[in-house]
């Protein structure tokens, strides 16, 4: 059974606390997956150490990296003489921008350098990201504004019975 009344809001606090918590839990994602990884190639896949498995997984750390930088500047408290002004950016928000950008690239990318591991192939999946992004561009902006439709044009009295007249004489 839901609860009844109003959903109660988090403090600012709260989120500050949320925040911290969540970019903790990506950046331990982002350390092991990459200590992993390097572990693995290094002492099992040297001699496949090539350009490609080389550019690939620069490719995906930035990504990540700079996701993950994305999210933390998004989630910077303001603080004013020792008092909480601004929370920033709730992370954890349903549908917020930090769902739909760094949180995605940041998974995206580390499941994608630990399958790498399993085939060169899997690298393709980073693909994904910007499919993503257009995808969400069309649906939000680019679809809308296409098919969107035209506004009505107020039509005076003399308009229209002046189009109405033209109708009739088309009919005879």
């Amino acid at each position: 059974m839901p609860p009844k009344g109003k959903q109660g809001t988090r403090g600012q606090k709260q989120i500050v606390e949320e925040n911290k918590s969540t970019l903790v839990f990506y950046r331990n994602i982002l350390l092991a997956v990459n200590v992993l990884y390097f572990t693995v190639y290094f002492i099992f896949f040297w001699d496949n150490f090539t350009t490609l498995p080389v550019m690939m997984t620069l490719t995906a750390v930035s990504m990540s990296v700079g996701s993950y930088h994305f999210m933390n500047s998004m989630a910077q408290p303001t603080y004013n003489q020792g008092t909480l002004v601004d929370s920033g950016i709730d992370l954890n928000m349903e549908a917020g921008m930090a769902e739909h950008a760094p949180e995605d690239i940041i998974l995206l990318t580390t499941i994608v350098q630990s399958l790498s591991l399993i085939s060169n192939y899997f690298w393709l999946f980073l693909l994904l990201a910007p499919a993503r992004a257009f995808y969400m561009l069309w649906v939000n902006v680019l679809g809308p504004w296409f098919f969107a439709e035209a506004p009505e044009q107020p039509v005076d009295d003399k308009k229209a019975k002046k189009l109405e007249r033209k109708m009739k004489r088309l009919q005879r």
